[in-house]
């Protein structure tokens, strides 16, 4: 028997192709995701260690101990010094030995700025985590390995001189301690990183801070340094930093504030250990371990490997895998539609054949069997076959370097589960999928095989069907208006279950969705049909061809509701997914709007007028202010001190340009002060006296004094203790409060003075500040281009930071799209194998009405007529179950966004009109390509031979 099952396997293989192709996408999809499971592990667990660069070893704190606090705080203060690098170096079997430090810096070349992260250097290249592209590493006093990028930004090459600065630099200089002590700048010692002191009596190499030809400090500028060569971070070690730049020991010292390289705090040294013995490692290591502070081991990095992975195993990557493999398996779930309809076709197709079969001697049990044992082969071989597929697009994906982008580089790994999973998945699915064909070959009787075929199922619907699938929609109403009747009960600010346990409201509405659609897809059989026969009897009207299908579609209840079920899934989940993103998008956009009262923000402290006129002239900025600020403290009426960044325009009319707000009747003058209504800390009512005194922090104080002769404040110059001008600046003014939101979200509130404070010297400059309203729709151009516009103005200023309501939409807006073009593009994937569905109910209704469709030619209708009646079916079947997918799935969109949104704001609810056009739009043309084989088969018989075999 199943060599004749093979013989009618190979007879069918075009009607087997179908199914085969939905077998096939479902197992490559699993087997891709697995591979991108296990791609993802390989790429963290490299870049986890990638710091390690070529270090096989590496002395780390102790984990896995039960350590105090006073252990924990002893571990991370740990200096270079106490890890003894120069015995280490020495120690037989070790090459090498790096300390690992790092940092941020800004680099300066002429008047442009770029940030690099940095780390220190090693004796060898090999121990660096950064490649040396060109050029050399670090290796003598001032010289720095800068990345490719920074190089190109600032336009340097080997042999060029840069300026580093940080902050740590700064405030050492500022106040003359570690770094900032010049005194004898020159007679301090750097230790180099072969433990040994050299001297650089021409540089303060130790202080951090430059010192000009006539000797004078030049703190702010930084420290000059020559470029030795070009990193690039291959490995992705640093690639949330855009990769790292290598210094000399006494510029991070430096950098770091220190004037002693053995001074730095670290936790973490790599060592190169000659491992061609694992007798003479182990060795070393021994030796190596009696060096060190206590907690402090020394670790192999096969080790640390295998540790990293463990760790990640069931982490992110594991829910990652579990997020994908469940798209996969709605994948398999929806081709097991599609093969429950392929066996049907067979079937129908084979129903003479089976009679005879039974006629000469063939048992029920053994054509159950045959079905069956059909159905494994043809698992087993497209399973295979996905699996190959699955292996090759993962396989083009890493080699294509598109996840470069992302700062990781991926690799193909194989794994047991990546061909096991799948092929097991699509062998199971398709013979429990055929379990319902098999059983209908069962039914055929010999004689059978002497009656015309007419294999028109007119099954009804069974009663525990609907009864069950009314309970489950009946269950799914009632959780879905729980949650929202809570959710509403919260808003409004009364007791509710989502205020203490907003999670289980949550879930309670996820629920109640899942079992509408489930009753939904249960019921189809009824429902469905129906609805297909109300919209087949208007198009009916069409014409002969559209008549025609009207009839043919209502032949076959069950196998309808079958095809329509399986688009309907696909449909509906990705119009959910797309009305959740536009109303994320919409409701966010108007919480942003009514959270800020300026549409962006660029401040910082080396902003110029000059970046100012060019960002206002940018494309979609309507109106901008550029002032200066300062920062500076205030008491409130209830004693509790506010940062406060204080602001100077010239009048409340320059205000209302770019301010979004009520300021109507608001003046502002030399005496008084325009303060916001709510703490942008608190969100709370500041609560103000009849007048205010702001007064500049001691650190801002200090600086002044450092920078030269302070500014008077309001009332005269202000004094220390001695008696002796000390910088303080003090300004007191009569407040008025005006609701205002979040000028700039660092500080609890912006006030706004007049800008001759500023000028008269009652108040020094700290920075500027730019405010800008926006209309980028007015001006025909993206948000997310004007952001980026005003942005590259800015890009010279490293102080500059670009904020503000517009900066963060941008920012969600593209989170969104992301996300949404992710699950759309997986989900994607079950609605080509449901169109793969619909061309095989095409197929089954072909077969069915051969008889009929000879009796059509031979009374008159055309070829193109019979064409056109199939295309009209296969519309109707992809449509009607297109257009309920996306009624369903907008209500599910709109009932997630209130659970979830309604929390921020008030909720929109948008239809998305141009994304469920595009699925209806691909719906519809798939079923018209979907239809053109079996039209080909209907119209090529001749009508006398399809009645003779009829």
């Amino acid at each position: 028997m199943f060599s004749i099952t093979l013989k009618l396997m190979k007879k069918s293989a075009r009607m087997l192709i179908p199914a085969g192709i939905a077998i096939l996408i479902g197992t490559a999809f699993i087997a891709a995701t697995f591979l991108f499971g296990n791609a993802m592990n390989d790429a963290l667990a490299a870049q986890n260690t990638a710091q390690l660069g070529g270090a096989n070893y590496v002395i780390s704190p102790d984990s896995g101990k039960d350590l105090t606090d006073k252990d924990q705080d002893y571990i991370y203060t740990r200096t270079v010094n106490d890890f003894q690098l120069d015995r280490i170096r020495a120690t037989e079997g070790v090459k090498d030995a790096r300390a690992s430090y790092a940092g941020s810096v800004t680099v300066t070349r002429g008047n442009k700025h770029a940030s690099s992260y940095v780390i220190t250097t090693a004796a060898k290249r090999t121990l660096l985590p950064v490649t040396i592209t060109q050029g050399d590493q670090p290796a003598d006093s001032n010289e720095i390995a800068l990345t490719k990028s920074v190089a190109d930004q600032l336009g340097v090459k080997v042999g060029d001189r840069v300026t580093v600065n940080s902050q740590a630099a700064q405030y050492a200089g500022k106040t003359g301690d570690s770094a900032g002590n010049t005194g004898d700048a020159g007679d301090e010692s750097a230790q180099n990183a072969d433990g040994t002191s050299s001297h650089d009596g021409d540089s303060d190499a130790a202080s951090g801070a430059s010192v000009s030809s006539d000797g004078a400090n030049t703190a702010d500028s930084g420290m000059t340094v020559r470029v030795v060569g070009l990193t690039d971070d291959s490995n992705g070690a640093y690639a949330y930093y855009g990769g790292a730049s290598v210094l000399s020991d006494n510029v991070i010292t430096a950098m770091a504030g220190s004037n002693d390289f053995g001074n730095l705090p670290v936790y973490l040294v790599y060592l190169d250990i000659d491992d061609a013995s694992d007798t003479a490692a182990a060795s070393t290591v021994k030796q190596v371990s009696t060096l060190l502070p206590k907690h402090f081991s020394v670790q192999s990095r096969a080790a640390l490997v295998e540790e990293s992975v463990k760790s990640m195993s069931s982490g992110e990557t594991s829910i990652t895998t579990i997020f994908l493999l469940s798209f996969g398996i709605l994948a398999m779930l929806v081709a097991a539609l599609v093969i429950a309809n392929t066996f049907q076709v067979l079937v129908a197709q084979r129903r003479r054949t089976l009679a005879l079969l039974r006629t000469i001697g063939a048992n029920k049990s053994q054509l159950y069997v045959s079905v069956l044992f059909e159905a494994g082969v043809l698992g087993l071989i497209a399973s295979a076959l996905g699996v190959g597929l699955g292996i090759g697009l993962m396989a083009a994906l890493c080699q294509s370097g598109l996840m470069k982008a992302t700062g990781m580089t991926m690799r193909l790994v194989l794994s047991g589960p990546v061909f096991t999973v799948p092929m097991a998945f699509g062998i199971i699915m398709t013979v429990i999928a055929s379990l319902g064909s098999a059983r209908s070959a069962t039914a055929v009787t010999p004689l059978e095989a002497l009656r015309p075929i007419e294999l028109t199922d007119t099954r009804r619907a069974g009663v525990v069907r609907a009864v069950i699938s009314v309970l489950l929609i009946v269950a799914g109403v009632a959780l879905c208006a729980f949650s929202v009747w809570q959710m509403s009960e919260n808003i409004a600010g009364r007791d509710s279950m989502a205020d203490k346990q907003y999670p289980l409201v949550l879930l309670a509405a996820i629920i109640g969705c899942a079992l509408i659609f489930l009753g939904l897809v249960l019921s189809a059989t009824f429902w469905l049909p129906v609805l297909m026969r109300g919209v087949g009897a208007m198009v009916a009207l069409a014409g002969p061809s559209a008549k025609v299908a009207h009839a043919n579609i209502q032949k076959n209840p069950r196998r309808v509701a079958a095809t329509g079920a399986a688009l309907l899934i696909g449909v509906t989940l990705v119009s959910t997914i797309a009305t959740g993103a536009a109303s994320a998008k919409q409701t966010m956009n108007e919480a942003l709007t009514t959270r800020y009262s300026v549409d962006m923000i660029a401040a910082g402290t080396d902003m110029t007028g000059k970046q100012a006129s060019e960002a206002a002239k940018v494309k979609g900025v309507q109106s901008s202010i550029y002032a200066p600020t300062r920062m500076m403290t205030m008491k409130d009426a209830d004693g509790k001190s506010l940062s406060v960044l204080v602001v100077g325009v010239d009048g409340v009319d320059a205000l209302r340009k770019v301010v979004r707000s009520d300021l109507s009747g608001v003046t502002i003058d030399g005496d008084s002060v325009l303060m916001p209504k709510y703490s942008a800390a608190t969100g709370k009512d500041i609560p103000l006296d009849k007048s205010v005194t702001f007064t500049a922090g001691a650190a801002e104080a200090q600086a002044d004094a450092t920078n030269g002769p302070s500014g008077n404040d309001a009332n005269g110059s202000a004094e220390n203790g001695n008696g002796q001008s000390g910088g303080t600046q003090t300004l007191t003014l009569k407040p008025r409060k005006v609701d205002y939101r979040r000028i700039a979200s660092n500080y609890a509130a912006v006030a706004f003075v007049d800008a001759s404070h500023f000028t008269n010297g009652g108040i020094k400059a700290d920075g500027h500040i730019m405010l800008m309203r926006i209309d980028a729709e007015g001006a025909g151009v993206a948000l997310n281009d004007v952001f980026t516009n005003v942005q590259n103005v800015f890009s010279a200023s490293a102080g500059v930071t670009v904020t503000g309501p517009v900066a963060e939409r941008t920012q969600w807006e593209t989170m969104i799209n992301g996300m949404m073009a992710l699950l759309v593009g997986l989900i994607a994937v079950a609605v080509l194998i449901a169109l793969v569905g619909v061309a095989n109910t095409l197929s089954l209704s072909v077969i069915e009405r051969t008889r009929e469709s000879a009796t059509l030619r031979a009374i008159g209708m055309t070829r193109g007529q019979l064409r056109r009646s199939l295309a009209v079916e296969a519309l109707l079947l992809s449509l009607v179950s297109g257009v309920v997918g996306v009624i369903l799935g907008t209500l599910f969109g709109w009932l997630g966004s209130y659970m979830v949104f309604s929390l921020y704001g008030d909720t929109v609810f948008p239809f998305e009109w141009a994304t469920n056009g595009v699925v209806l739009g691909v719906a519809a043309l798939a079923a018209l390509l979907a239809s053109v084989a079996p039209a080909r088969r209907a119209v090529k018989t001749p009508p006398v031979e399809a009645l003779a075999e009829a």
